[in-house]
């Protein structure tokens, strides 16, 4: 995406389905519509559309929303996201597209990007998209997605995946973490930060992370791992070892593994990677540091490892990285893209 001469926003076209809930509606407007380049101009535009022409669309709580778009909206898009619905009808209980939706998604342009949130998959799957691809959904209904679409490789246990030109997502917040992967995706980490800052959520989970943590809200009765988690963030770049951080909280190395991961939904050694390899694109975006020192100052050591890392979590080396999203940091003024495969 560029912001420069003959600049158009990237346009990202949202298919309301009747039985959607409002709240999921609601993720994309809320997160591509924040990022802005270096003249304060909008990076996305957001289109709402029925399969229908512009009209009322019901949803699940006890009031409709006016759409001003029809099908047509689609096959303008450069990213069309499919939010849940709970009635999709033949779509869920046969796999098999209405007409009505069939004839919508034909207008999509070879090469827009797809995404669902939660349900929403189900849209893609029986329209074809997901075939021998990876996919998520809400836990609650992995089993279900994967009897009515056995082609397709689906993953009950992560927040989204992001298999290139197709990403999928969980339910409701995992919607939030998909739409700001997007963002990174496009702009780099710096855009997708500030985005999270302004709406006030975690710059980063993890696709890979766990959709279903044990504790989600810590019995204040109960030690938990979060000054571990902010001695070690401040340590980063210095060997950190398991028992230095079982330590912080006074307890044993078992016990501080089975509560790390209960209220991250990751082991330590897999949650400290992330933050280097978060810490690596913070300073390969934002400094001229070499790669070298960027790998020392981010914990991996070697340039060698941190590529090994990077490589693993992102498909692209520290170079082209650099490359995609040095010049913009900030400004949305990048090419290409660097994806997360899941």
């Amino acid at each position: 995406m560029s912001s420069g001469p003959g600049f158009r926003p990237h346009r990202v076209v949202v298919l309301a389905l009747d039985g959607l809930l409002p709240f999921e509606l609601g993720i994309p407007h809320r997160i591509f519509g924040r990022p802005k380049d270096a003249r304060n101009r909008p990076l996305y535009e957001i289109v709402t559309c029925s399969i229908r022409p512009p009209g009322p669309v019901e949803t699940d709580a006890d009031f409709a929303i006016h759409v001003a778009h029809g099908p047509e909206a689609l096959a303008t898009a450069d990213t069309v996201i499919v939010p849940a619905s709970y009635e999709l009808g033949p779509v869920f209980d046969e796999g098999v597209l209405t007409p009505e939706l069939a004839a919508a998604l034909a207008r999509i342009r070879p090469g827009t990007r797809l995404a669902s949130i939660c349900t929403g998959v189900y849209v893609l799957a029986a329209a074809g998209y997901l075939d021998g691809r990876p996919a998520t959904t809400h836990w609650a209904h992995a089993d279900h997605l994967q009897q009515l679409f056995p082609r397709i490789e689906v993953d009950a246990d992560v927040l989204f995946i992001d298999d290139g030109d197709v990403l999928t997502s969980a339910g409701v917040a995992a919607g939030i973490d998909l739409c700001l992967h997007m963002v990174r995706r496009d702009h780099g980490t710096a855009v997708a930060n500030s985005v999270a800052r302004s709406t006030i959520v975690p710059p980063h989970r993890d696709g890979g992370q766990a959709q279903y943590i044990h504790r989600l809200v810590p019995d204040p009765q109960v030690a938990t791992t979060t000054a571990a988690r902010a001695w070690a963030l401040g340590r980063l770049h210095e060997p950190v070892q398991l028992r230095d951080m079982a330590e912080q909280e006074a307890m044993s190395v078992r016990t501080f593994t089975r509560r790390f991961r209960e209220e991250t939904g990751v082991s330590p050694g897999q949650w400290l990677t992330q933050q280097r390899v978060e810490r690596a694109r913070h300073l390969l975006e934002s400094t001229d540091l070499s790669v070298d020192q960027v790998a020392r100052d981010s914990g991996f050591g070697t340039a060698q490892s941190m590529r090994q890392h990077l490589q693993a979590a992102l498909g692209v080396t520290p170079t082209a990285y650099r490359r995609t999203f040095r010049t913009g940091a900030g400004t949305g003024e990048n090419h290409g893209t660097a994806g997360t495969p899941r």
